[in-house]
């Protein structure tokens, strides 16, 4: 089996994440890039920047949640932001990187292709872990999906 280091990845201001490191530890949580309120809004793009360098420190392949339908046109743009900037630093490091849409990840984790938030958390204990938030928990659902694919 040709194991690799993966990043799954739930864009946002608060951004879920889980990495598989060969031999099978796994790492995650949620990291949050909204700016304060005496803080330029650009400053977020700036900090998803540099962790996402940081995150990307030997990894293969990054998934990332393709999501289509935003709570409203600021969610909207932020999501083009943050997937603009992901998908720049994995280009200029030759990482593939695989959009997932909301639904398959749902669907592959409860089984049900809606699953709201809840669900998405009980899951993701039931399966043993410790999750900060249903960010977390899709970041998960997420790896779990990849790893299926790529093993």
């Amino acid at each position: 089996m040709n194991e690799v280091n993966i990043l799954a990845i739930d864009i946002g201001t608060k951004t879920g994440w889980a990495k598989y490191e060969r031999g099978g530890k796994i790492t995650g949580g949620t990291q949050h890039f909204k700016p304060k309120k005496t803080e330029r809004q650009a400053i977020r793009w700036a900090r998803f920047k540099e962790w996402t360098q940081m995150a990307l420190d030997g990894v293969h392949i990054v998934y990332f949640e393709d999501v289509k339908a935003h709570a409203g046109v600021l969610a909207a743009h932020a999501y083009g932001g943050y997937l603009a900037i992901l998908e720049m630093l994995c280009v200029t490091r030759n990482i593939p990187c695989h959009p997932v849409g909301v639904g398959v990840i749902k669907k592959y984790w409860t089984g049900k292709g809606n699953a709201d938030k809840e669900a998405m958390i009980n899951e993701a204990k039931r399966r043993g872990f410790n999750i900060v938030d249903d960010n977390h928990a899709d970041a998960l659902a997420l790896l779990s999906y990849a790893l299926k694919q790529e093993f």
